[in-house]
């Protein structure tokens, strides 16, 4: 199946079975003048997929380079970006060339911003291989990288040209990585989708991973579409992110992975909101409840006021005050500004409960 993403570079994300074999023709439907190509991707991925798409590339008439960076988010940093920039630049890549990254979020977000700064901008397209990456990070022109004190502080809204997305390669993930990528589809169905969350409660939904996937995608599309640069209701995506990025920052970006993080996020974010009446009651015990059916941790050993104060660099900050992304009930969500001092008496009163 298609999905229409429109935003200043409309492009196709492709859910199908199988379509990591057609990569080449579909780049070369979309860059009919690009002599070369680089794939992008990390060491866990290159050695599963990095010859099929290598190929597939090459059949439909690339140049191709190859530039592999050791896994992990520790590695998602300038250094390794300037690494791309030497390798597009030692290759001879020009603005009319193609970047395609072939990975997870990491590898997204890092090659997309190589794509979108070298010669201030070149395309690329993304085949995303992990449940978070295509279910949510591969679609809507976020790229980046992380900082030490922050989590994508650096980093440039750049749309790819289309995104392939095979749900085959995710029979390949570890366990605990597929339900790393669970947490941001349960946060799907937490903002926007009744329906969804109810199909994760009720251990429904991954019957059928190329609907869920799709699902994701559009609700993930409908958001982008109404604010491209983040600035207003796109910022409801970062529901269970505030918290949740300053837990991977409190962990050195080690140890406690991306989903993971927001879903213990999701469930701060819940507590703070019922404690200020916004959130129904009892709606953070049902996040909590699914995170564990899937694995995914629900409590953190990091204080109240330690986690407030990871957050002072957060993006959806003006000043002290906080962007803070709620839920009325699941599936309905809304931005909550709140200052850092009555974030931390929302989440002190009444926090045991939300410890396991």
């Amino acid at each position: 199946m298609t999905i229409e993403v429109k935003t200043s570079q409309s492009y196709t994300v492709i859910v199908e079975r199988g379509a990591m074999s057609r990569v080449g023709e579909i780049a070369r439907k979309k860059k009919q003048a690009a002599a070369k190509a680089m794939v992008i991707s990390e060491t866990n991925v290159f050695p599963l997929y990095g010859a099929q798409v290598k190929a597939s590339l090459e059949t439909a008439g690339f140049q191709v380079s190859c530039f592999i960076f050791p896994a992990g988010e520790e590695h998602k940093q300038m250094a390794t970006v300037c690494d791309m920039y030497q390798a597009l630049a030692e290759n001879s890549f020009t603005r009319t060339d193609l970047v395609v990254t072939l990975g997870g979020g990491v590898t997204g977000d890092m090659g997309g911003f190589a794509a979108a700064t070298f010669l201030r901008g070149m395309d690329f397209l993304q085949v995303p291989t992990t449940l978070v990456s295509q279910a949510d990070a591969s679609v809507g022109g976020k790229t980046g990288v992380d900082l030490p004190f922050g989590k994508n502080l650096v980093g440039a809204f750049h749309q790819p040209i289309g995104v392939v997305t095979d749900p085959l390669a995710l029979a390949t993930l570890p366990k605990h990585i597929f339900n790393d990528g669970l947490g941001e589809v349960i946060k799907h169905g937490c903002i926007a989708d009744k329906e969804l969350f109810q199909a994760l409660e009720q251990g429904a939904a991954l019957d059928d991973l190329e609907q869920v996937v799709a699902r994701s995608v559009a609700i993930k599309r409908d958001f982008v579409e109404a604010d491209t640069l983040d600035t207003g209701r796109r910022m409801i995506l970062n529901f269970g992110h505030t918290c949740g990025h300053a837990l991977e920052k409190l962990h050195d970006f080690r140890g406690l992975s991306h989903g993971e993080a927001v879903g213990v996020g999701m469930v701060l974010a819940c507590q703070a909101g019922e404690r200020l009446g916004i959130t129904q009651p009892g709606t953070g015990a049902r996040i909590k409840a699914v995170l564990a059916k899937y694995g995914l941790p629900t409590s953190t050993s990091f204080t109240p006021k330690e986690i407030v104060e990871a957050t002072a660099l957060d993006k959806k900050s003006d000043g002290e005050a906080l962007r803070l992304i709620l839920l009325k009930e699941i599936g309905e969500s809304l931005i909550n500004p709140i200052n850092r001092e009555e974030l931390l008496q929302a989440l002190r009163i009444g926090g045991e409960q939300w410890q396991s």
